[in-house]
């Protein structure tokens, strides 16, 4: 048998037997009762809770950031400089470990989502181990205890689905593995493994209704709205939306689902977000919507978020996501900078498609878009989510991105200065949308949150799966929107899916963004790229861009290339040129390209992880 149909548990024996030992002696050696056993531990719920807790505490050093670890922006402020920075996505501005992801397959050089493995194995381990002996707890009320099941096999699921995400499909481990248990297991199929998270994710919605935890915050305009003591916790709508989430990857191309798998998803998605609805979640309208990522620790629109706490410009958390230059780090710092491949996603305000030369010409013939104005009458999300030249900025006044012939020598302006600064863009863009606005220039602290699961996204797993289903205009039974519905509800609001008028919400105006155009909408093919495109904006920057083009199968077009930038030239204004600046798209250089192997839809096992597999075949290392 080869590494393809069995999966050796080493890391489940060599981290999890070790978590009798060392995880749960490091713990007893900080616990009141230092020196009791495995046994003595669970049958104290104070104990059963902080064991359990391990998983959820992103403050302990070996632990990988919790549950959160492979968030957009994780702990480790790692998440979303790796993975929109190893696809078309964006450049990093210095070209570092990524741009091995980005020129090849990964091999050995895996050093930031390697340990995302042992770490998800260990929490499946302790959900596993509490699951097994939850039973012995002889105190703490049954509501707890629910809400603490709940938990564990939200964990379990959770965590198969993202190491499934990275690796592809697993065994679905349900109970501690020791050193005599059989390690060679076979994994389950790609669909199999997504619906075993989907149930799992079922079971954790039943545990945590019985403990009164659909939702763990008063509803909006209660007092302690959004700031529950557990608030930090998924909640049962959070199982629901994870399980509509797990069923979408199953019926994606790359997991080889059909139409039966595209139903289920639809189903599991719109129940997510009709209980979301009746227990209050809403969509965030324009004025607030950067609520969802900076300015405050939880929204309306957060299923389950991570607060990470008030941070300054260059400390922490803005290392990683925010350009050197913003940071005053010359010689680190690498930042987001969007590609202009990624910019043109963004429609103009009146739903022209701008992703092709053909479709830019058509936009410009309509007088929609102007090659030389580019930043005119786009999409709003697109002055939320992208710095460009001239945009607003604290501190700055206006970003500026250009270059400039001075005294016969081609220079560059303040935010990208020619000398000192390894990370500046090289596309001519940074990114905004997560960005709480801190620099040199505005040393501010700003509370972040990573929005793990929000409402936005459940109307658009909906409306790709209702499309696949059953196509862009039909109401799929059970339901009371059809696909197109979704998406021109996730871009202007009306009337919710819950039809409560609670839920209802004005997002942007037609005159501001229109709905998708008739002309996308005539089929499931013609509608299928407005869907993924939708998801691209909507939900840029959150960690799901890396994912998306593999399990649509996109990826070898995506990353074929070239990526280009668009660094402007300042020069006289005139009718060519009405802003006073010269757009012009050139190649990046090389370093900075991608290529696609189809070895890179699933990272590789490390070789020296391979060698210490029973069954290693050398004919599987990539």
């Amino acid at each position: 048998m080869t590494m393809k149909k069995y999966f050796i548990l080493f890391l489940i024996i060599g981290v999890g037997s070790l978590f009798l030992t060392s995880c749960l002696e490091k713990y007893l050696d900080k616990a009141p009762e230092a020196g009791l056993n495995a046994d003595a531990v669970f049958t104290k719920y104070a104990n059963a809770y902080q064991y359990l807790d391990y998983c959820f505490n992103s403050s302990t050093s070996s632990n990988t950031s919790g549950v959160w670890a492979t968030s957009e922006v994780s702990i480790t402020g790692q998440g979303s400089l790796d993975y929109d920075c190893v696809t078309d996505f964006c450049d990093a501005g210095r070209v570092m470990w990524w741009a091995y992801h980005k020129w090849g397959p990964l091999g050995d050089n895996n050093v930031h989502f390697g340990p995302i493995l042992p770490s998800f194995f260990t929490k499946i381990r302790i959900a596993n181990s509490f699951l097994q002996n939850v039973d012995k707890l002889t105190d703490g009320n049954q509501a707890d205890i629910d809400d603490l099941i709940g938990r564990a096999h939200f964990v379990r699921a959770f965590c198969t689905f993202e190491i499934f995400r990275f690796w592809g499909a697993m065994p679905y481990i349900t109970k501690p593995i020791g050193p005599y248990d059989q390690w060679d297991i076979p994994r389950l199929s790609k669909v199999e493994t997504m619906r075993q998270v989907a149930l799992d994710m079922d079971t954790a919605y039943t545990y945590f209704e019985k403990a009164g935890k659909i939702r763990r915050d008063p509803l909006p305009g209660q007092v302690g709205h959004l700031a529950a003591v557990d608030q930090k916790y998924p909640n049962g709508c959070t199982a629901k939306a994870y399980k509509g989430r797990a069923l979408l990857y199953a019926a994606s191309p790359l997991n080889e689902g059909g139409i039966e798998e595209w139903k289920e998803a639809a189903t599991a998605n719109w129940e997510a977000i009709k209980i979301a609805e009746q227990i209050g979640y809403a969509l965030m309208a324009p004025s607030n919507y950067t609520d969802n990522y900076f300015g405050t620790t939880y929204t309306n629109e957060m299923l389950w978020g991570h607060y990470y706490g008030l941070v300054s410009y260059g400390t922490g958390w803005t290392k990683q996501p925010y350009n050197a230059v913003f940071c005053n780090s010359p010689s680190n710092n690498s930042g987001l900078c969007p590609t202009q491949g990624t910019v043109d996603m963004w429609e103009t305000k009146w739903g022209d498609a701008l992703n092709t030369q053909a479709q830019r010409d058509a936009a410009t013939a309509l007088g929609h878009y102007n090659e030389q104005d580019p930043f005119t009458n786009r999409d709003p999300r697109f002055y939320i989510d992208i710095i460009y030249n001239t945009a607003p900025i604290p501190g700055y006044g206006t970003a500026k991105i250009y270059k400039e012939v001075i005294a016969g020598v081609l220079q560059g302006s303040e935010l990208i200065p020619n000398t000192g600064y390894a990370g500046v863009t090289r596309t001519g863009y940074y990114m905004r949308k997560i960005w709480g606005g801190q620099s040199i220039k505005n040393n501010i602290s700003v509370a972040i949150t990573t929005p793990m699961m929000r409402l936005g996204e459940l109307y658009l797993n909906y409306a790709e799966a209702a499309n696949e289903a059953y196509g862009p205009n039909a109401v799929p039974p059970g339901t009371t929107m059809s696909a197109v519905q979704a998406i021109n509800f996730v871009r202007n609001g009306g009337t919710s899916a819950s039809g409560l008028a609670s839920a209802n919400v004005t997002r942007w105006t037609p005159a501001q963004l229109a709905p998708v155009q008739a002309q996308y909408t005539a089929s499931a093919d013609a509608f299928r790229t407005r869907i993924q495109n939708e998801r691209d904006i909507e939900l840029c920057f959150e960690g799901h861009y890396y994912f998306d083009i593999r399990r649509w199968k996109t990826a070898p077009i995506s990353m074929a290339g070239p990526l280009m930038g668009n660094i402007p030239e300042k020069v006289p204004v005139d009718a060519t040129y009405p802003t006073g600046y010269k757009f012009v798209r050139v190649p990046l250089t090389d370093d900075r390209q991608t290529r696609w192997y189809d070895a890179k839809y699933y990272l590789p096992f490390t070789s020296a992880d391979y060698y210490k597999m029973k069954k290693f075949d050398p004919g599987q290392v990539w």
